[in-house]
């Protein structure tokens, strides 16, 4: 360069992990990263069945914001399963915003609590958007020995709400 050219970062030259973490997402900093692992699901309606995850929970560093990803795939074969994307916004007085989008079509507006001492999000949805059947959507998502554990429990048309997903994840 001669000193009259610019330079912007690209990819290659941007840090993959923010250099601090935003007040507001600092409690639950021990989501960030990427965890897998395996889990089982069942409700009355379906054949209980088991799969593979992995969840990513990534931040920008300067907003009060966690991107989330995750993904599903059938053990035995590795073909998806499921998908789903969002953003969770922690509030400084222990709340939560979440905005989930599956790839089934269903979004979930989710409000909730966490407790950052004993590393426990919980959430509930207030809107479920989209979908026929589905109606209420509960997480509670836990640190527990080092593992992300979580229960997923589901209320449809006909059915109250019932366990539906449960999982371990490591980190990477």
């Amino acid at each position: 360069m001669d000193g009259s050219e610019t330079s912007t970062p690209t990819r290659a030259t941007q840090p993959a992990r923010p250099l601090s973490v935003h007040p507001a997402v600092e409690p639950l900093s021990f989501l960030l990263g990427t965890w897998r692992g395996e889990g089982e699901g069942g409700f009355p309606t379906i054949t209980s069945f088991k799969y593979g995850e992995e969840l990513s929970f990534s931040h920008p560093g300067n907003r009060p914001v966690i991107a989330y990803s995750q993904r599903t795939w059938k053990l035995d074969s590795g073909e998806p399963m499921h998908a789903e994307s969002g953003y969770w916004r922690p509030k400084p007085d222990g709340t939560l915003e979440v905005v989930i989008a599956q790839s089934t079509g269903l979004v979930e507006v989710q409000k909730g609590t966490y407790n950052a001492e004993e590393k426990v999000v919980k959430l509930r949805s207030e809107l479920v958007a989209n979908g026929s059947k589905v109606r209420e959507i509960t997480r509670v998502i836990k640190l527990v020995n080092g593992q992300l554990a979580y229960v997923v429990e589901m209320a449809t048309s006909l059915i109250g709400l019932q366990p539906h997903l449960k999982a371990s994840l490591k980190k990477l």
